[in-house]
């Protein structure tokens, strides 16, 4: 248990820590990367070329300096950034090889500023999330474990099919190689698939979320081309989608995730996405509608009908479920794309001006997408009545702070 004094210390340097937050966490990557080159396996390096990394957990550690006093104020933060760590294989004596140069990142930018007093408060503050993390992680593994046809670590899979779905997103159908059975998921979890990319002579590490129901044979992931634009393209998403054939092997982690639907529940769900963001809405989705009273409010929103990913599969289920409604927003609609056909309304999405379709008694409310495009979502919710326990989400990349 942390001391009040230590307490103290922490909630009051915190300010300082903010203001240099980024160079502290930069260094800390420099650090940790020039004594253990081999987490670099375990890092996504496209968001250290961007600087993603570094903002992100310089806004993590100040949240937790802010939050010390009730850290369970944290509780679903620490439970996403929990799944993502067992996910990508994080284990415990990584720990404290991070809290020795997070630390003296912290030591060597403030310098003088940095008393011992200040450090070793921020040692033991570190000391207890880690513990907090560690017992968390624990426990998901030892789940994944347990299950039939579960396991831990990596685990080698065999891509027996390989389709597109639009002209940017493609599935994956992957089987284990051992034949065995895998274990069964929530609808709306995801999977850590590990690929060696030649361009950093690294393996690197992405999650992507499971596209299907569970079947116990198979997992499906649908993945989006990443090509760059203002950014690097995607390492991983261009492997899989040009390289990675049918009878590959890749490397996957269990599934994780606390983003995902009670499916005993009887209630109504609305799931809001945009673009890829629609992946895990699919898997929710075919689970939902094995329960025929169950309403389920399906918006998506997307660029034209040449990126939209499975469209016409949907169009065919809202055709065949009377309590499943689909609700489409194109904001570029193609020539050949025809309102009332191919989509219902043009522009981004706005919940406002479909509020009599969505606003159902006792709803849950699931965002995925860009994170710009959730903000919109959660904000523009909120600002119909739903109450914050009812709005769920999902974060992909370092942004695990984000409101």
């Amino acid at each position: 248990m942390l001391t009040q004094k230590t307490k103290d210390i922490v909630k009051a340097t915190a300010p300082v820590l903010a203001e240099h937050g980024y160079p502290i966490i930069a260094h800390f990557y420099k650090r940790l990367f020039e004594a253990h080159p081999e987490l670099k396996n375990v890092f996504n390096m496209a968001h250290q070329e961007q600087g993603q990394q570094q903002q992100a957990l310089a806004r993590a550690v100040y949240a937790y300096a802010e939050n010390i006093e009730d850290p369970a104020s944290l509780s679903a933060v620490l439970k996403n950034i929990a799944n993502k760590h067992a996910s990508l294989g994080v284990r415990p004596e990584q720990y404290p090889v991070v809290g020795e140069h997070l630390l003296g990142a912290i030591k060597e930018v403030l310098g003088d500023a940095a008393t011992d007093e200040i450090i070793s408060a921020w040692a033991q503050a570190y000391g207890n999330l880690a513990d907090i993390l560690m017992g968390m992680e624990c426990e998901l593994r030892e789940h994944a474990a347990t299950q039939t046809g579960g396991w831990t670590g990596w685990r080698t899979f065999v891509v027996r099919e390989k389709c597109p779905e639009s002209s940017v997103i493609t599935s994956f159908v992957l089987e284990p190689a051992d034949g065995g059975a895998v274990m069964n998921f929530e609808p709306g979890q995801y999977i850590s698939i590990a690929l060696k990319v030649p361009a950093l002579d690294l393996q690197q590490i992405r999650q992507y979320s499971l596209s299907d129901m569970p079947n116990a044979r198979s997992y499906r992931i649908s993945v989006k081309r990443e090509s760059g634009g203002t950014q690097p393209p995607g390492y991983v998403s261009n492997l899989l989608h040009d390289h990675v054939k049918v009878g590959d092997e890749v490397k996957l982690a269990a599934p994780y995730g606390n983003f995902h639907i009670d499916v005993n529940a009887g209630t109504p769900i609305v799931l809001v996405s945009g673009g890829v963001g629609l992946t895990p809405m699919i898997s929710m989705l075919k689970v939902a509608i094995r329960n025929p009273e169950r309403r389920v409010v399906f918006v998506h929103g997307a660029r034209n009908s040449g990126v939209h990913a499975m469209r016409d599969r949907l169009r065919e289920t809202a055709k065949t479920y009377a309590n499943f409604d689909l609700i489409v927003f194109y904001d570029a609609p193609l020539p050949q794309d025809v309102e009332g056909t191919d989509y219902d309304y043009a522009g981004f999405v706005d919940v406002a001006s479909i509020k009599d379709s969505i606003l159902l008694p006792n709803a849950d409310y699931y965002i995925c997408g860009p994170v710009p495009f959730m903000r919109i979502q959660h904000d523009a919710l909120k600002g119909l009545g739903i109450h914050e326990a009812r709005i769920h989400y999902e974060v992909f990349g370092p942004d695990l702070f984000a409101e």
